[in-house]
């Protein structure tokens, strides 16, 4: 037992030395700011357009009432479509993400000076070498 506590700890320590926990807080912290972000576009802008189409001002306040118990589909709705905005919106920024690396990477190769490669010598092993010679060496006896 006491042998896996320590290797626990000692791979706790590596998880921490490599630096993993420092990305998995920034990307924390980058979450909860884009939270904010979304919840404000979905609370500021998307709302009041849906408002203006559907007449209702929010949709958490839609209620059911079935046999004295309260059923808020409306909340429901409402974080719906939070979650799609949201899914939409980080696939929309990591879309961005990469198809600019993939353009600075093709830039790059196209702008990359062309460098061409000498031709390479041919290396002939020793045997192949003994054998031609030999080879040529009937050869000519043969014209005579």
């Amino acid at each position: 037992m006491k042998k896996r506590a320590t290797t626990f700890f000692k791979g706790f320590k590596e998880f921490i030395s490599k630096g993993n926990i420092i990305d998995l807080a920034v990307a924390f912290i980058i979450g909860v700011a884009f939270k904010e972000i979304i919840t404000s576009l979905v609370n500021d802008i998307i709302m009041p357009l849906v408002t203006s189409l559907t007449g209702e001002a929010n949709f958490t306040d839609l209620v059911w009432y079935i046999n004295n118990a309260e059923i808020r589909y409306g909340s429901f709705i409402q974080q719906i479509i939070e979650f799609l905005i949201i899914a939409f919106s980080i696939y929309a920024a990591i879309t961005l993400v990469i198809k600019r690396k993939e353009f600075n990477e093709r830039v790059a190769k196209d702008h990359a000076p062309v460098v061409e490669e000498a031709p390479k010598e041919v290396v002939i092993p020793e045997d192949i070498k003994l054998l031609t010679e030999i080879r040529d060496q009937l050869k000519e006896i043969q014209k005579k």
